[in-house]
Protein backbone atom coordinates (compact mmCIF):
# COMPACT_ATOMS: atom_id res chain seq x y z
CA UNK A 1 0.00 0.00 0.00
CA UNK A 2 2.83 2.37 0.97
CA UNK A 3 4.41 1.80 -2.75
CA UNK A 4 1.24 2.53 -4.16
CA UNK A 5 0.49 6.07 -2.40
CA UNK A 6 4.22 6.84 -3.23
CA UNK A 7 4.01 5.71 -7.05
CA UNK A 8 -0.11 7.75 -7.97
CA UNK A 9 0.22 9.44 -10.90
CA UNK A 10 3.62 7.71 -12.41
CA UNK A 11 3.45 5.42 -15.35
CA UNK A 12 6.43 3.06 -16.54
CA UNK A 13 8.68 4.01 -18.76
CA UNK A 14 6.81 1.38 -21.64
CA UNK A 15 3.47 3.16 -21.16
CA UNK A 16 4.66 6.59 -21.61
CA UNK A 17 6.77 5.57 -24.67
CA UNK A 18 3.63 3.90 -26.19
CA UNK A 19 1.52 6.95 -25.35
CA UNK A 20 4.06 8.95 -27.17
CA UNK A 21 4.42 6.85 -30.23
CA UNK A 22 1.04 6.70 -30.57
CA UNK A 23 0.19 10.33 -30.59
CA UNK A 24 2.93 10.98 -32.83
CA UNK A 25 1.20 8.89 -34.97
CA UNK A 26 -2.23 11.01 -34.91
CA UNK A 27 -0.45 14.47 -35.40
CA UNK A 28 1.13 13.42 -38.35
CA UNK A 29 -1.99 12.80 -40.01
CA UNK A 30 -2.19 16.37 -39.98
CA UNK A 31 0.03 16.77 -42.91
CA UNK A 32 2.27 19.45 -44.10
CA UNK A 33 1.62 21.76 -41.46
CA UNK A 34 3.77 19.32 -39.22
CA UNK A 35 7.52 19.23 -39.20
CA UNK A 36 8.48 16.64 -36.40
CA UNK A 37 7.02 15.38 -33.12
CA UNK A 38 9.60 15.05 -30.36
CA UNK A 39 9.07 13.42 -27.19
CA UNK A 40 10.82 15.59 -23.82
CA UNK A 41 10.80 15.49 -20.14
CA UNK A 42 11.60 12.44 -18.47
CA UNK A 43 10.49 10.04 -20.95
CA UNK A 44 13.61 11.95 -23.40
CA UNK A 45 15.79 11.55 -19.69
CA UNK A 46 15.09 8.15 -19.50
CA UNK A 47 13.40 8.07 -16.14
CA UNK A 48 12.32 4.67 -14.65
CA UNK A 49 9.01 6.15 -14.23
CA UNK A 50 7.23 9.04 -15.91
CA UNK A 51 4.52 11.47 -14.71
CA UNK A 52 3.47 13.13 -17.57
CA UNK A 53 4.20 13.44 -21.26
CA UNK A 54 5.88 16.14 -22.95
CA UNK A 55 5.34 16.12 -26.64
CA UNK A 56 7.28 19.35 -29.01
CA UNK A 57 5.47 19.45 -32.67
CA UNK A 58 7.33 21.53 -34.33
CA UNK A 59 5.58 22.90 -37.71
CA UNK A 60 6.67 23.44 -41.11
CA UNK A 61 7.35 26.15 -42.58
CA UNK A 62 4.66 28.41 -44.12
CA UNK A 63 2.22 26.81 -41.40
CA UNK A 64 3.16 29.42 -38.56
CA UNK A 65 0.46 31.81 -38.19
CA UNK A 66 -2.24 31.52 -35.54
CA UNK A 67 -4.87 29.68 -37.67
CA UNK A 68 -2.95 26.54 -38.71
CA UNK A 69 -2.34 26.31 -34.87
CA UNK A 70 -5.41 26.57 -34.19
CA UNK A 71 -5.95 23.92 -36.57
CA UNK A 72 -3.36 21.94 -35.56
CA UNK A 73 -4.56 21.98 -32.23
CA UNK A 74 -7.96 20.93 -32.90
CA UNK A 75 -6.69 18.01 -34.65
CA UNK A 76 -4.97 16.72 -31.94
CA UNK A 77 -7.68 16.85 -29.41
CA UNK A 78 -9.35 14.69 -31.74
CA UNK A 79 -6.63 11.88 -30.71
CA UNK A 80 -9.20 9.10 -29.87
CA UNK A 81 -7.77 8.16 -26.26
CA UNK A 82 -8.04 11.48 -24.74
CA UNK A 83 -10.25 11.43 -21.41
CA UNK A 84 -10.74 14.66 -20.51
CA UNK A 85 -9.03 18.28 -22.17
CA UNK A 86 -7.09 20.47 -19.47
CA UNK A 87 -5.92 23.60 -21.33
CA UNK A 88 -6.11 24.58 -25.06
CA UNK A 89 -4.11 28.38 -25.37
CA UNK A 90 -1.96 29.75 -28.15
CA UNK A 91 0.54 26.90 -28.83
CA UNK A 92 -0.39 24.69 -26.23
CA UNK A 93 -2.91 21.94 -25.56
CA UNK A 94 -3.17 19.74 -22.46
CA UNK A 95 -5.18 16.85 -21.80
CA UNK A 96 -5.14 13.59 -20.06
CA UNK A 97 -5.44 10.32 -21.10
CA UNK A 98 -7.74 7.55 -20.47
CA UNK A 99 -4.95 5.60 -18.23
CA UNK A 100 -4.86 8.66 -16.50
CA UNK A 101 -2.00 9.74 -18.25
CA UNK A 102 -1.81 13.56 -17.95
CA UNK A 103 -0.34 14.97 -21.81
CA UNK A 104 1.27 18.31 -22.90
CA UNK A 105 1.41 19.23 -26.39
CA UNK A 106 3.31 22.19 -27.38
CA UNK A 107 3.40 23.79 -31.00
CA UNK A 108 6.98 25.84 -31.98
CA UNK A 109 8.07 27.72 -34.77
CA UNK A 110 11.46 26.04 -35.58
CA UNK A 111 13.54 28.35 -35.08
CA UNK A 112 12.76 28.00 -31.07
CA UNK A 113 12.69 23.71 -31.47
CA UNK A 114 16.29 23.43 -29.32
CA UNK A 115 15.63 25.82 -26.68
CA UNK A 116 12.56 24.22 -26.02
CA UNK A 117 13.51 20.80 -26.06
CA UNK A 118 16.17 21.69 -23.93
CA UNK A 119 14.17 23.64 -21.46
CA UNK A 120 11.09 20.71 -21.10
CA UNK A 121 13.24 17.76 -21.31
CA UNK A 122 15.05 19.31 -17.96
CA UNK A 123 15.68 17.84 -15.29
CA UNK A 124 14.80 21.37 -13.68
CA UNK A 125 18.45 21.22 -11.81
CA UNK A 126 20.25 20.88 -14.86
CA UNK A 127 18.36 23.67 -16.33
CA UNK A 128 18.90 25.61 -13.28
CA UNK A 129 22.58 25.11 -13.63
CA UNK A 130 22.59 26.06 -17.38
CA UNK A 131 20.59 29.26 -16.66
CA UNK A 132 22.56 30.38 -13.79
CA UNK A 133 26.04 29.68 -16.17
CA UNK A 134 24.41 31.83 -19.25
CA UNK A 135 23.71 34.35 -16.47
CA UNK A 136 27.71 34.16 -15.56
CA UNK A 137 28.62 35.08 -19.63
CA UNK A 138 26.19 37.55 -19.82
CA UNK A 139 23.53 35.69 -21.47
CA UNK A 140 19.78 34.38 -20.65
CA UNK A 141 18.16 31.19 -21.53
CA UNK A 142 14.40 30.41 -21.21
CA UNK A 143 12.39 28.15 -23.43
CA UNK A 144 12.77 30.18 -26.35
CA UNK A 145 16.08 30.89 -27.60
CA UNK A 146 19.72 31.68 -25.92
CA UNK A 147 20.40 35.37 -25.65
CA UNK A 148 22.39 38.34 -24.62
CA UNK A 149 21.26 39.85 -21.36
CA UNK A 150 21.34 43.55 -22.68
CA UNK A 151 19.69 44.10 -25.91
CA UNK A 152 17.63 40.68 -25.78
CA UNK A 153 19.75 39.80 -29.29
CA UNK A 154 19.10 36.46 -30.09
CA UNK A 155 22.58 33.85 -30.30
CA UNK A 156 21.08 30.73 -30.02
CA UNK A 157 18.35 28.64 -30.11
CA UNK A 158 16.95 26.05 -33.46
CA UNK A 159 19.08 23.31 -31.67
CA UNK A 160 20.45 22.18 -28.48
CA UNK A 161 24.05 21.32 -29.26
CA UNK A 162 24.23 25.14 -30.32
CA UNK A 163 22.97 26.02 -27.55
CA UNK A 164 25.42 24.07 -25.89
CA UNK A 165 28.21 25.29 -27.76
CA UNK A 166 27.58 29.01 -26.97
CA UNK A 167 27.68 27.97 -23.25
CA UNK A 168 31.35 26.72 -23.94
CA UNK A 169 29.91 23.41 -22.93
CA UNK A 170 29.88 19.48 -24.76
CA UNK A 171 26.59 18.21 -25.83
CA UNK A 172 24.96 16.60 -22.72
CA UNK A 173 23.00 13.31 -23.64
CA UNK A 174 19.51 13.74 -22.18
CA UNK A 175 20.18 10.87 -20.07
CA UNK A 176 22.47 12.64 -17.85
CA UNK A 177 20.60 15.90 -17.48
CA UNK A 178 20.61 15.69 -13.71
CA UNK A 179 22.77 17.47 -12.63
CA UNK A 180 25.23 15.17 -11.07
CA UNK A 181 28.55 16.45 -12.24
CA UNK A 182 27.39 16.47 -15.95
CA UNK A 183 28.03 19.80 -16.60
CA UNK A 184 31.49 19.91 -14.96
CA UNK A 185 32.17 16.82 -17.30
CA UNK A 186 31.34 18.76 -20.35
CA UNK A 187 33.18 22.01 -19.67
CA UNK A 188 36.07 19.63 -19.19
CA UNK A 189 35.32 17.63 -21.91
CA UNK A 190 35.02 14.57 -20.16
CA UNK A 191 31.61 13.54 -20.41
CA UNK A 192 31.87 9.46 -20.90
CA UNK A 193 30.91 8.08 -24.19
CA UNK A 194 28.02 6.11 -23.26
CA UNK A 195 26.87 2.82 -24.14
CA UNK A 196 24.73 2.48 -27.11
CA UNK A 197 22.25 0.01 -28.22
CA UNK A 198 23.95 -1.07 -31.08
CA UNK A 199 26.80 -2.18 -29.13
CA UNK A 200 25.02 -5.07 -27.32
CA UNK A 201 26.05 -8.39 -28.74
CA UNK A 202 23.76 -10.83 -26.66
CA UNK A 203 21.08 -11.09 -23.56
CA UNK A 204 21.91 -12.93 -20.58
CA UNK A 205 18.40 -13.33 -19.27
CA UNK A 206 15.22 -15.28 -20.54
CA UNK A 207 12.59 -17.65 -19.91
CA UNK A 208 11.37 -20.47 -22.32
CA UNK A 209 8.17 -22.98 -22.08
CA UNK A 210 11.17 -24.87 -19.89
CA UNK A 211 9.84 -23.02 -16.91
CA UNK A 212 7.63 -19.78 -17.29
CA UNK A 213 8.46 -18.55 -20.56
CA UNK A 214 6.08 -18.31 -23.58
CA UNK A 215 7.64 -19.31 -25.94
CA UNK A 216 10.48 -22.40 -27.30
CA UNK A 217 14.21 -21.94 -27.05
CA UNK A 218 13.96 -21.88 -30.97
CA UNK A 219 11.91 -18.90 -31.11
CA UNK A 220 13.53 -16.67 -28.67
CA UNK A 221 17.35 -17.68 -30.28
CA UNK A 222 15.38 -16.86 -33.72
CA UNK A 223 13.89 -13.32 -32.36
CA UNK A 224 17.16 -12.87 -30.78
CA UNK A 225 18.96 -13.34 -33.85
CA UNK A 226 16.66 -10.84 -35.87
CA UNK A 227 17.29 -8.02 -33.24
CA UNK A 228 20.96 -8.33 -34.39
CA UNK A 229 22.52 -10.71 -31.04
CA UNK A 230 25.10 -13.10 -31.59
CA UNK A 231 24.71 -14.70 -28.13
CA UNK A 232 21.71 -15.63 -25.39
CA UNK A 233 21.48 -17.29 -22.62
CA UNK A 234 18.47 -19.44 -22.25
CA UNK A 235 17.90 -19.23 -18.08
CA UNK A 236 15.17 -20.90 -17.06
CA UNK A 237 13.95 -20.68 -13.31
CA UNK A 238 15.55 -23.57 -10.32
CA UNK A 239 13.29 -25.77 -8.53
CA UNK A 240 12.81 -23.12 -5.95
CA UNK A 241 10.28 -20.95 -7.32
CA UNK A 242 8.24 -23.72 -7.97
CA UNK A 243 5.10 -20.80 -9.01
CA UNK A 244 7.20 -20.48 -12.45
CA UNK A 245 7.96 -24.13 -13.00
CA UNK A 246 11.44 -24.11 -11.73
CA UNK A 247 13.35 -27.05 -12.91
CA UNK A 248 14.53 -30.08 -10.59
CA UNK A 249 18.17 -31.47 -11.14
CA UNK A 250 16.70 -33.87 -13.65
CA UNK A 251 14.70 -31.53 -15.55
CA UNK A 252 17.80 -29.13 -15.67
CA UNK A 253 20.46 -32.07 -16.67
CA UNK A 254 18.39 -32.56 -19.52
CA UNK A 255 17.72 -28.86 -20.14
CA UNK A 256 21.36 -28.15 -20.54
CA UNK A 257 21.63 -31.09 -22.84
CA UNK A 258 19.35 -30.01 -24.91
CA UNK A 259 20.78 -26.55 -25.48
CA UNK A 260 23.91 -27.94 -26.10
CA UNK A 261 23.16 -29.81 -28.64
CA UNK A 262 21.46 -27.12 -30.65
CA UNK A 263 23.75 -26.08 -33.81
CA UNK A 264 24.88 -22.40 -34.10
CA UNK A 265 25.22 -22.78 -37.71
CA UNK A 266 21.83 -24.09 -38.14
CA UNK A 267 19.51 -21.25 -35.62
CA UNK A 268 22.24 -18.50 -36.74
CA UNK A 269 23.09 -17.34 -33.19
CA UNK A 270 24.90 -19.58 -30.13
CA UNK A 271 22.48 -20.40 -27.71
CA UNK A 272 24.25 -20.84 -23.69
CA UNK A 273 23.17 -22.99 -21.41
CA UNK A 274 22.28 -20.95 -18.17
CA UNK A 275 19.75 -21.09 -15.43
CA UNK A 276 18.37 -18.02 -12.76
CA UNK A 277 19.24 -20.23 -9.89
CA UNK A 278 17.77 -18.73 -6.66
CA UNK A 279 19.60 -17.66 -3.99
CA UNK A 280 18.23 -19.21 -1.06
CA UNK A 281 17.35 -17.54 2.56
CA UNK A 282 20.67 -18.69 4.10
CA UNK A 283 22.72 -17.63 0.90
CA UNK A 284 23.35 -20.71 -0.84
CA UNK A 285 22.26 -21.34 -4.31
CA UNK A 286 19.49 -23.60 -5.60
CA UNK A 287 21.37 -25.91 -7.69
CA UNK A 288 23.96 -28.86 -6.42
CA UNK A 289 27.54 -27.48 -7.45
CA UNK A 290 27.34 -30.67 -10.11
CA UNK A 291 24.61 -29.01 -12.38
CA UNK A 292 25.76 -25.49 -11.69
CA UNK A 293 29.75 -26.57 -13.16
CA UNK A 294 27.67 -27.97 -16.79
CA UNK A 295 25.95 -24.64 -17.09
CA UNK A 296 27.85 -21.74 -19.36
CA UNK A 297 26.58 -18.84 -17.42
CA UNK A 298 25.25 -18.89 -13.97
CA UNK A 299 22.60 -16.61 -13.25
CA UNK A 300 21.32 -15.74 -9.55
CA UNK A 301 18.42 -13.68 -8.03
CA UNK A 302 16.28 -13.65 -5.06
CA UNK A 303 12.58 -14.64 -5.10
CA UNK A 304 11.94 -14.87 -1.50
CA UNK A 305 12.22 -13.88 2.08
CA UNK A 306 12.25 -10.28 0.69
CA UNK A 307 11.84 -9.17 4.26
CA UNK A 308 14.58 -10.26 5.81
CA UNK A 309 16.52 -7.21 7.89
CA UNK A 310 19.66 -5.24 6.31
CA UNK A 311 22.44 -7.31 7.77
CA UNK A 312 20.72 -10.91 7.07
CA UNK A 313 20.07 -9.51 3.83
CA UNK A 314 23.57 -8.50 2.91
CA UNK A 315 25.27 -11.75 4.12
CA UNK A 316 22.62 -13.60 2.39
CA UNK A 317 24.06 -11.17 -0.90
CA UNK A 318 27.31 -11.43 0.00
CA UNK A 319 27.38 -15.32 0.53
CA UNK A 320 25.79 -16.16 -2.60
CA UNK A 321 28.89 -14.18 -4.58
CA UNK A 322 30.93 -15.69 -2.50
CA UNK A 323 29.81 -19.35 -4.18
CA UNK A 324 32.31 -19.86 -6.64
CA UNK A 325 30.08 -21.11 -9.14
CA UNK A 326 28.02 -17.47 -9.12
CA UNK A 327 28.38 -15.10 -12.18
CA UNK A 328 25.87 -12.69 -12.33
CA UNK A 329 23.52 -11.37 -10.01
CA UNK A 330 19.91 -10.89 -11.51
CA UNK A 331 17.72 -7.75 -10.67
CA UNK A 332 19.90 -7.22 -7.34
CA UNK A 333 17.76 -5.09 -5.54
CA UNK A 334 14.31 -7.20 -5.91
CA UNK A 335 12.22 -4.12 -6.90
CA UNK A 336 8.92 -4.22 -8.85
CA UNK A 337 8.41 -0.43 -9.89
CA UNK A 338 5.00 0.72 -8.44
CA UNK A 339 4.77 -2.22 -6.92
CA UNK A 340 7.43 -3.25 -4.69
CA UNK A 341 10.11 -1.47 -2.96
CA UNK A 342 13.78 -3.00 -3.42
CA UNK A 343 14.79 -4.78 -0.45
CA UNK A 344 17.21 -3.01 1.95
CA UNK A 345 21.44 -4.68 2.37
CA UNK A 346 24.39 -3.01 2.03
CA UNK A 347 25.09 -2.10 -1.53
CA UNK A 348 28.22 -0.54 -1.04
CA UNK A 349 29.98 -4.44 1.30
CA UNK A 350 27.54 -5.97 -1.75
CA UNK A 351 29.50 -4.04 -4.93
CA UNK A 352 33.25 -4.40 -3.48
CA UNK A 353 32.54 -7.90 -3.08
CA UNK A 354 31.53 -8.08 -7.18
CA UNK A 355 34.63 -6.41 -7.88
CA UNK A 356 36.64 -8.63 -5.58
CA UNK A 357 35.52 -12.24 -6.85
CA UNK A 358 34.82 -11.13 -10.83
CA UNK A 359 30.52 -11.50 -10.09
CA UNK A 360 28.89 -9.05 -13.02
CA UNK A 361 25.95 -6.94 -11.93
CA UNK A 362 23.10 -7.20 -14.53
CA UNK A 363 20.59 -4.07 -15.59
CA UNK A 364 17.34 -5.59 -16.00
CA UNK A 365 15.94 -3.89 -18.71
CA UNK A 366 11.82 -5.18 -18.13
CA UNK A 367 10.50 -1.87 -17.58
CA UNK A 368 8.75 -3.28 -14.19
CA UNK A 369 11.95 -3.96 -13.06
CA UNK A 370 14.86 -1.10 -14.39
CA UNK A 371 17.01 -2.76 -11.17
CA UNK A 372 19.71 -1.99 -10.61
CA UNK A 373 19.18 1.85 -10.82
CA UNK A 374 21.03 4.43 -12.56
CA UNK A 375 22.87 5.50 -8.79
CA UNK A 376 24.07 2.07 -8.13
CA UNK A 377 25.08 1.60 -11.81
CA UNK A 378 27.60 4.35 -11.29
CA UNK A 379 28.65 3.04 -8.14
CA UNK A 380 29.44 -0.14 -10.27
CA UNK A 381 31.58 2.22 -12.65
CA UNK A 382 33.19 3.37 -10.01
CA UNK A 383 34.26 0.01 -8.33
CA UNK A 384 35.27 -1.97 -11.39
CA UNK A 385 32.01 -3.95 -11.01
CA UNK A 386 31.43 -5.48 -14.33
CA UNK A 387 27.45 -5.03 -15.69
CA UNK A 388 25.43 -6.78 -18.21
CA UNK A 389 22.31 -5.58 -20.05
CA UNK A 390 19.58 -8.26 -19.71
CA UNK A 391 15.93 -8.36 -20.24
CA UNK A 392 14.26 -11.23 -18.35
CA UNK A 393 11.82 -11.85 -21.18
CA UNK A 394 9.48 -14.55 -20.94
CA UNK A 395 8.42 -13.50 -24.79
CA UNK A 396 9.78 -13.33 -27.88
CA UNK A 397 8.42 -9.61 -27.83
CA UNK A 398 10.26 -8.56 -24.88
CA UNK A 399 13.59 -8.74 -26.43
CA UNK A 400 13.04 -5.77 -27.92
CA UNK A 401 13.49 -4.15 -23.86
CA UNK A 402 16.82 -4.33 -24.07
CA UNK A 403 16.67 -0.63 -25.02
CA UNK A 404 15.17 0.21 -21.79
CA UNK A 405 18.54 -1.46 -19.92
CA UNK A 406 20.81 0.28 -22.08
CA UNK A 407 18.95 3.73 -21.40
CA UNK A 408 18.82 3.22 -17.77
CA UNK A 409 22.69 2.14 -18.21
CA UNK A 410 23.11 5.91 -20.02
CA UNK A 411 21.76 7.55 -16.93
CA UNK A 412 24.36 5.31 -15.02
CA UNK A 413 27.28 6.59 -16.91
CA UNK A 414 27.87 3.62 -18.10
CA UNK A 415 30.61 2.83 -21.78
CA UNK A 416 30.72 0.25 -24.05
CA UNK A 417 33.60 -1.14 -21.99
CA UNK A 418 31.79 -1.28 -18.38
CA UNK A 419 29.38 -4.06 -20.14
CA UNK A 420 30.50 -7.31 -20.77
CA UNK A 421 27.85 -8.23 -23.21
CA UNK A 422 28.96 -5.85 -25.55
CA UNK A 423 31.71 -8.28 -26.16
CA UNK A 424 31.46 -11.36 -28.96
CA UNK A 425 30.38 -14.53 -27.64
CA UNK A 426 34.03 -15.86 -26.49
CA UNK A 427 35.35 -12.96 -25.19
CA UNK A 428 32.01 -12.47 -23.20
CA UNK A 429 32.33 -16.03 -21.73
CA UNK A 430 36.14 -15.04 -20.97
CA UNK A 431 35.32 -12.31 -19.30
CA UNK A 432 32.61 -13.64 -16.74
CA UNK A 433 34.22 -15.14 -13.26
CA UNK A 434 35.72 -18.47 -14.35
CA UNK A 435 34.19 -21.11 -12.67
CA UNK A 436 36.14 -24.09 -10.64
CA UNK A 437 38.24 -26.40 -13.01
CA UNK A 438 37.64 -23.46 -15.64
CA UNK A 439 36.40 -25.84 -18.82
CA UNK A 440 33.66 -24.65 -20.80
CA UNK A 441 31.13 -28.06 -18.61
CA UNK A 442 33.89 -28.59 -16.32
CA UNK A 443 33.38 -32.02 -14.30
CA UNK A 444 35.35 -31.02 -11.68
CA UNK A 445 34.62 -32.26 -7.98
CA UNK A 446 31.61 -31.01 -6.67
CA UNK A 447 31.89 -29.30 -3.47
CA UNK A 448 29.28 -27.31 -1.46
CA UNK A 449 30.09 -23.56 -0.95
CA UNK A 450 30.00 -22.54 2.89
CA UNK A 451 27.03 -20.26 4.02
CA UNK A 452 28.00 -17.49 5.98
CA UNK A 453 26.83 -16.97 9.12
Amino acid sequence: MEVFKKSTGRFLINTAEDAALALAGHIKKAGKAVDSVTPAGSLRRGKETVGDLDLLVTLADGFTSQKHVDALAEHILRFPDIDQKLAHGENKVSFTLTNGLQVDVRLLEKENFGAALMYFTGSKEHNVALRGRANEMGLTLNEYALATLKGEKRVGGRTEEEIYAKLKLDFVPPELRENTGEIAAAEQHKLPLLVALKDIKGDLQMHSTASDGKNSIEEMAEAARKLGHEYIAITDHSKAVTVANGLDEKRAVAHIKKIHSLSEEELGIRVLAGAEVDILKDGELDYSDEILAQLDVVVCSVHSYFNLDRAAMTERILAAIENPYTQIIAHPTGRLLLRRDAFDYDMEKVLDACAKHGVAMECNSYPDRLDLKDVYLRMCKERGVKVVISTDAHTTTNLSFIRYGVTLARRGWLEKKNVINTLPTDEFLAALRAKPGAGKHSTATPRKAAARH
